[in-house]
């Protein structure tokens, strides 16, 4: 990573507004914003299949299950494939310019980085259950129990390959409850970055 790039990670659990955060974080910052991009990017860089790649996206059930199946001419699994493609994308885009990645890991990728900023957003279950309602552009026969098995998978990805676990407050410089609004969830991580980078020039 470029001495003077910095990246804010966000891991988020589903319905917290985790991905609004970080997009309208990276327009205030004026960096690049990065999500399913990731997902494209690796598409490119691997040969592998964006479609494919979207579908199993952080889910290691299903992609190990293709893994004992199919084998690339990597001698990989297609699991270990897809991971590897996408952090090879993140310490890329990392070092071409400051962003914000949103997801895939990123806050361990690139750990060792000192102008890594790792967040973490989370919110009620209340609040997260009203989100999704309202607006997320899915139906739900219960929403509450698909956030809930939306954010296992996300654990499971995350616990599987950096042997760490999703959501411990450790793993993450700063921890946000977004229920205190998107735009103070924006500001919050903004403050805290500024004063962050500058200890870290």
């Amino acid at each position: 990573m470029a001495q003077d790039n910095f990246v804010i990670t966000i891991a988020r659990e589903y319905g917290s507004g985790g991905r609004l955060i970080g997009k309208r974080l990276a327009d205030k910052l004026g960096v690049a914003f990065y999500d399913k991009e990731i997902i494209t990017l690796a598409a490119e860089n691997s040969g592998l299949s964006e479609d494919f790649l979207k579908e199993h996206d952080q889910n290691k059930r299903k992609l190990n299950f293709l893994s004992n199946v199919f084998i690339s001419s990597k001698s990989l699994p297609l699991s270990e494939q897809v991971y590897l493609a996408q952090c090879q994308v993140i310490r890329e885009v990392a070092a071409k310019s400051s962003c914000v990645i949103v997801g895939r890991c990123a806050d361990h990728v690139l750990a060792n980085e000192p102008r890594c900023i790792k967040t973490f957003i989370r919110a009620p279950k209340e609040e997260k259950i009203q989100r999704i309602t309202k607006y997320y552009n899915e139906v739900f026969d219960d929403p509450a129990a698909y956030a809930a098995k939306i954010d296992k998978e996300r654990a499971a990805h995350y616990n599987y390959f950096t042997l760490g676990h999703w959501g411990d407050v450790r793993n993450y410089n700063l921890t946000v409850d977004s229920s205190c609004g998107i735009d103070a969830a924006v500001d919050v991580i903004r403050l805290y970055a500024e004063r962050y980078l500058a200890e870290h020039k």
